[in-house]
């Protein structure tokens, strides 16, 4: 009677620790998946805000030449990325800022997130804790897009932006493991340097 309690010990010993096992693969498994999910590559999107108006007062709405331009920022963006998109819009209170990425905004039912132009390191703190892993779009301004990508460690070569020139995209990819990577594209009507070191339209 002991000997075929003691096998049947056994038997309920080892399928306990089979059941243990199969728990803490799982575990591990649920966690690496949380793990390089939540470490994901994050990748931020960095404009200037479109064509201003030459209109008198501190804070001028876009021009006719600033809506093209957000016709074709849209047209650009809406589709980012083939599986998700943008996550998330993030852009200075003046009304140039609000006007370059309203249509987008609307388009892909994403509100937009409003920063204090004067705390650069505050707005990518924000978007580092919350959006980690995403795509992220932020409007800037010419003395600020260079100095938000420097802050990230991006580079420090981003040339200064011109008064008139709007056609600059920067994207930066910060993987969670290696160096951050920054490209520069082109978008809209383009700008070239003039005779005299002014920018006109071409």
């Amino acid at each position: 009677m002991r000997n075929n309690m003691t096998e049947q010990e056994r038997r309920q010993r080892r399928r306990r620790r089979r059941i243990q096992i199969i728990i803490i693969y799982t575990a591990i498994a649920l966690g690496l998946a949380w793990f390089f999910e939540s470490q994901a590559t994050t990748t931020i999107i960095f404009i200037r805000h479109a064509d201003k108006a030459a209109e008198v007062g501190e804070d001028p709405g876009l021009s006719d030449a600033g809506r093209r331009r957000v016709a074709e920022l849209t047209r650009q963006l809406v589709d980012a990325d083939v599986v998700a998109g943008i996550d998330a819009i993030y852009a200075t209170p003046l009304r140039r800022s609000q006007e370059t990425v309203r249509t987008l905004s609307d388009v892909l039912d994403l509100p937009i997130n409003t920063y204090d132009p004067g705390d650069t390191e505050a707005v990518l703190e924000t978007i580092l804790k919350q959006h980690k892993g995403k795509i992220i779009l932020l409007v800037g301004h010419s003395n600020t897009i260079p100095e938000l990508i420097a802050n990230l460690g991006a580079s420090k070569l981003v040339p200064p932006i011109a008064e008139n020139e709007y056609d600059n995209i920067y994207i930066v990819s910060i993987p969670w493991f290696g160096k951050t990577k920054t490209i520069r594209l082109r978008y809209g009507e383009p700008y070239v340097e003039g005779p005299n070191g002014a920018l006109t339209r071409s």
